[in-house]
């Protein structure tokens, strides 16, 4: 696992300082080790099929039917994702003329997203844009704020983070 991080890391020009010490300036995000026995969760909202360990399959399934009587709209955009796809998703922004720092405030490198361990999601709600701010004014994200806990999810990078991961509400 380390070796595949220390390439994903090479290839996006990170260094391995990076495994030692974290990103400059930033607290040290904890290792995250891939999954290895994951399971089918469906689609995200872009048709993609998405996994997660057993253990937050069960917990993702009882937060959508908890949700759902609660007349709630909870939609998957993200589950699992590997050490490789994350370095692509990071490839992608630097290809498109982002900083690499100004990403890393966006997405965790490769070998630091909670999304290796399946057991993170990232989520929306009808009519809010997935992935934006706008999410924590939705009747959604205040339902989430009252009941996540209760199923063993919890916002990952509030405001003011100690990672310096941009606030992500729906994470």
């Amino acid at each position: 696992f380390v070796e595949r991080v220390s390439r994903a890391h090479e290839t996006l020009g990170l260094g391995a300082d990076l495994l030692r010490e974290g990103v400059s300036g930033r607290s040290r995000q904890p290792l995250c080790v891939e999954a290895e026995a994951l399971v089918p969760v469906g689609d995200d909202v872009f048709g993609r099929p998405q996994r997660l360990t057993p253990a937050a399959a069960r917990a993702w399934s009882q937060l959508q039917e908890a949700a759902t009587q609660d007349e709630v709209s909870l939609q998957l955009v993200s589950a699992f994702r590997g050490v490789e796809y994350q370095c692509q998703l990071i490839e992608r922004k630097l290809a498109a003329g982002q900083a690499l720092d100004a990403i890393l405030t966006l997405s965790a490198a490769p070998g630091f997203s909670e999304h290796h361990t399946g057991n993170a999601v990232d989520v929306t709600t009808e009519g809010s844009p997935a992935l934006e701010e706008a999410f924590e004014r939705t009747a959604c994200f205040a339902w989430l704020q009252l009941n996540a806990a209760r199923f063993g999810f919890s916002m990952s990078y509030p405001r003011d983070n100690p990672y310096g991961i941009a606030y992500e509400p729906w994470h």
